[in-house]
């Protein structure tokens, strides 16, 4: 364990795409550093895994599962406020909840396009609404957006997703000067590959269009990177977490690049 088991003691965090790579290690990492930590996602199946996990560590911190459509603007507000029931004020937020598609723009279609930004954009802005103006009294606490390398530099056939991504960059860096005003830190953490079902659905998409396999697109990946590899979800996970505590009291509107060097500015 890299943190301590009180890095985030007395801290209630809530993770949304908890049932996605990064969202389901930070939640056990979470857990692990002492918080009390709130999570959804929409395949409750996968809840259910994270559940027992999480039990099996025996960590002082403790889950609160609550299943949510974050597209739908009454389950938004359920979650908040079940969240805030069971587990007590909220103090950060990490928005992990995220979606990848389109193509190149004279493939990509409207609905496909309206469905990425809803999600990774529109969905992140409006819950993280609702939870700011309950950080705001307290003031204190540290948001995390789970943006992308995809969010700072566009790639062939990305359009829709890394539009998205780019939004939530700006939506960071703009809303971290509001809201440090009030003790808030908004911080980003921009991810190049990771073994994530959605990492490697992105790797075999782009081997497929190259005429390759996965093993050999990843291959191709990975020489391309000074580290060699692509990246783990638990190293996005202890990321957040580093960002969530303290040690980081004086970050501010940051997007921590995680790509074993594949983008160095």
């Amino acid at each position: 364990m890299v943190f301590s088991e009180q890095a985030l003691q007395d801290e209630h965090i809530l993770i949304t795409g908890a049932t996605g790579g990064i969202g389901y290690e930070t939640a056990k990492a979470a857990v692990l550093a002492g918080a009390t930590v709130s999570v959804t996602g929409r395949n409750e199946d996968k809840l259910e895994e994270l559940q027992k996990e999480v039990e099996s560590l025996n960590a002082q911190g403790k889950l609160i599962v609550i299943p949510a459509d974050l597209n739908n603007a009454t389950e938004r507000l359920h979650l908040v406020e079940e969240a805030t029931q069971k587990g007590g004020t909220l103090t950060g937020l990490v928005n992990s909840a995220g979606i990848s598609g389109g193509g190149t723009l004279d493939e990509l279609e409207e609905e496909e396009m309206r469905k990425v930004m809803e999600l990774n954009y529109f969905s992140t802005v409006l819950l993280t609404q609702l939870v700011y103006e309950r950080l705001i009294p307290e003031k204190k606490g540290a948001i995390v957006n789970v943006s992308s390398l995809s969010g700072l530099r566009g790639t062939h056939g990305n359009i829709a997703y890394s539009a998205s991504k780019f939004a939530v960059t700006g939506f960071t860096q703009s809303f971290a000067v509001e809201a440090i005003e009030h003790g808030v830190r908004v911080n980003a953490v921009c991810p190049g590959f990771v073994d994530t079902e959605m990492g490697r659905s992105a790797i075999e998409k782009k081997g497929k269009a190259a005429g390759r396999s996965f093993e050999e697109q990843l291959k191709i990946a990975e020489e391309g990177l000074p580290s060699g590899r692509i990246t783990q979800p638990e190293e996005v996970a202890r990321s957040i977490i580093f960002l969530l505590s303290d040690a980081a009291e004086n970050i501010v509107g940051e997007s921590m690049k995680i790509s074993g060097g594949s983008v160095m500015r």
